[in-house]
């Protein structure tokens, strides 16, 4: 995967480790002439990580396009947090669908635009998880049976946290939400339910499908841009932490996307045609207790004492995730021995 050719942490910055990136080397986010597709003013929570990941995703697209973007979003949170009535946030041709049809809508545009013989114009698709994993899921597979000309992306913050943070489709196993208490025998959202939708997105064999987070800025621009050299239908699925439904602090937003891609339990990739094509891999692995703590939604797993049993249920899932996508760069963890907060620390030196 070509997606990361300055191998930091740090972005949206000219410069890493007090060196000057190469122009060709820099984030669309340190480019003076970014969109700011979702700019000033709206209203989402401290440390939202959808609204990084939407403000990353469609400036991308914008670039990628020559400005030549219309956007559908479904109903939810970031429809809410950037549209309060009268108000937008939004600098691009943006339209508001309901919770569970924005795949429809998308691909109405894309047919308006085709008819118009306006080939050169490209839609974009936006829904959490809940518009995607559950409410509208069968519109979106419709869209990827009839492989429509539109990039679909989810942000996932895996609850529906608009509405009080119930679970959805997208729930970990464990998680606690406000519909899946951590009370009773089996505290948390049931092992076994719910829907992985890159393996459902691939099952429909669609030109591109890739998952991301909003810790790798890089990878994420790279993907949204890979996804516009296609034509027909592509999902995008970003990891995007919530602090308010998640109960972290806005300011481990991006340290907890990395360390969800680290331990295993988020797998970054990306596939063609239904074939994974490459996977973006591990650096230092951590275990999936590091990436528990910081949230008070998996609080219950280590008070009044450590749950290791739920614990090594959730090692296995990051255990299985690492070999199905083949995500340990052996070469790395064979000659570092550094953690993950030790690189970061190098690194920012």
């Amino acid at each position: 995967m070509g997606y990361q050719p300055v191998k930091f942490y740090q972005t949206g910055s000219f410069v890493v480790g007090n060196r000057l990136l190469e122009a060709q080397d820099r984030t669309v986010q340190a480019d003076m002439k970014r969109t700011n597709s979702l700019t000033l003013g709206h209203r989402a929570c401290q440390g939202c990580g959808e609204a990084l990941g939407a403000r990353y995703a469609i400036d991308a697209a914008m670039r990628a396009t020559d400005g030549k973007v219309i956007a559908a979003n479904a109903t939810g949170c970031l429809e809410v947090f950037t549209t309060p009535f009268p108000e937008t946030s939004w600098q691009i041709p943006w339209i508001h669908s309901l919770f569970g049809n924005v795949a429809a809508v998308g691909t109405g545009i894309a047919a308006a635009m085709k008819v118009k013989g306006r080939t050169d114009i490209r839609v974009v698709a936006q829904a959490g998880d809940g518009g995607t994993v559950d409410i509208g899921f069968g519109v979106l597979s419709g869209m990827f049976e009839r492989n429509d000309d539109v990039l679909f992306i989810c942000y996932d913050n895996e609850a529906y946290m608009n509405t009080g943070v119930q679970r959805s489709g997208a729930t970990p196993p464990a998680a606690k939400t406000s519909t899946t208490e951590a009370v009773g025998a089996h505290p948390g959202a049931d092992f076994g339910k719910g829907k992985n939708l890159p393996l459902i997105a691939m099952a429909h064999e669609i030109p591109y499908v890739a998952t991301a987070t909003v810790a790798e800025l890089h990878d994420l621009e790279y993907k949204v841009e890979k996804a516009m050299s296609f034509r027909g239908a592509r999902y995008l699925h970003v990891l995007v932490p919530c602090p308010l439904g998640w109960g972290s602090a806005p300011s481990d937003t991006i340290r907890l996307s990395r360390l969800a891609k680290e331990s295993g339990l988020f797998p970054v990739f990306e596939a063609e045609y239904g074939e994974v094509t490459g996977s973006s891999k591990i650096r230092s692995q951590v275990p999936v207790e590091e990436y528990l703590r910081p949230q008070r939604r998996y609080q219950h797993l280590f008070r009044p004492s450590a749950n290791t049993e739920v614990i090594a249920q959730l090692q296995a899932i990051a255990d299985k995730n690492i070999r199905r996508f083949d995500l340990l760069d052996t070469q790395s963890q064979s000659t570092s021995g550094n953690s993950l907060a030790d690189q970061e620390a190098l690194q920012t030196r």
